[in-house]
């Protein structure tokens, strides 16, 4: 399995693109975290023992900060974000992967920005602004909800009973949920697209990022028509190059060496042919493994 896996941010206030990896072990384990008793399918992470949502409430609170309206569609889609959940049981752990809700993005926050400035070898005292920056960037990918999704997985080890932030992925659906400045090589606007995938350094190597990438895929089958998934992968990264290829992506276009020229790193822009979506329950674990 792959050490360490790549992401790739596009900062809206910023004119270049970014990839990230090697997410620093600080600050990222929250002894908080724990499964509701119900069902966790239909109920947030809680953040502390007396905050839990009722049954009524949605699993996704607060979608959309700039009031648009959406259509019938999109309020199906919307709530086929919120019931998604891929279960995994790993030989060292329980694996539990499902869409960001609102009370857990400054976590998602956390974990970018340090990772962002672990890999631009940036001094600690820039995480802060990197945190507002990433911020801002994802509010401003909340608001493209149900067209794109951002997911997180956390993770508890065998033995243990609260859980932590393991690791995330972007989703990207359609044209509508598309970066307006991707990264390049630049991947066609109305087809998926993963980005802004990471796995916590102290979690590697336990299957974590092969299943962020295979949750990713099943939910893009899910909620798309195509069945054209891109990504992109630095061509420095051979770990998640090599994860990539053994999941079936294959190079479609690659940077050209100028861009050098600009500090950036060259990047490699990968496909897949997704499969017809299976019924993830295949995938998963019972709900009583849960609680």
């Amino acid at each position: 399995m792959a050490r360490e896996v790549s992401i790739s941010i596009s900062l809206h206030c910023q004119p270049h693109h970014h990839q990230l990896h090697h997410l620093s072990a600080a600050r990222h384990h929250h002894p908080f975290l724990r499964f509701p008793k119900r069902n966790p399918c239909n109920f947030p992470l809680s953040l502390s023992s007396s905050h839990s949502a009722s049954p009524s409430s949605s699993p996704l609170q607060n979608p959309l900060p700039n009031g648009r309206f959406l259509t019938n569609e999109e309020l199906e889609k919307l709530e086929s974000l919120g019931n998604y959940s891929y279960h995994k049981e790993l030989e060292s752990g329980l694996l539990w992967i499902r869409v960001m809700r609102e009370e857990e993005m400054d976590m998602t926050v956390t974990l970018l920005s340090e990772s962002f400035a672990e890999s631009m070898m940036m001094a600690t005292g820039y995480v802060k602004l990197l945190e507002f920056l990433v911020k801002n960037y994802l509010i401003e990918r909340r608001e493209r909800t149900p067209h794109n999704a951002t997911l997180l997985g956390v993770y508890r080890e065998n033995g243990e009973e609260d859980f932590e932030l393991a690791g995330t992925v972007e989703l990207t659906f359609d044209k509508r949920g598309a970066n307006a400045n991707p990264p390049t090589p630049t991947p066609p606007k109305n087809s998926p697209y993963m980005c802004n995938m990471a796995v916590r350094k102290p979690l590697r190597r336990r299957g974590i990022g092969w299943h962020l990438l295979k949750a990713g895929e099943d939910l893009i089958t899910k909620m798309s028509s195509s069945r054209e998934a891109y990504l992109h992968c630095r061509i420095i990264d051979e770990g998640p190059f090599n994860m990539y290829t053994k999941a079936g992506y294959s190079v479609v276009g690659t940077d050209s060496i100028l861009t050098l020229l600009t500090l950036q790193r060259r990047r490699h822009l990968m496909r897949k042919e997704l499969p017809i979506s299976e019924d993830v329950s295949s995938l998963g674990i019972s709900n009583e493994q849960l609680t």
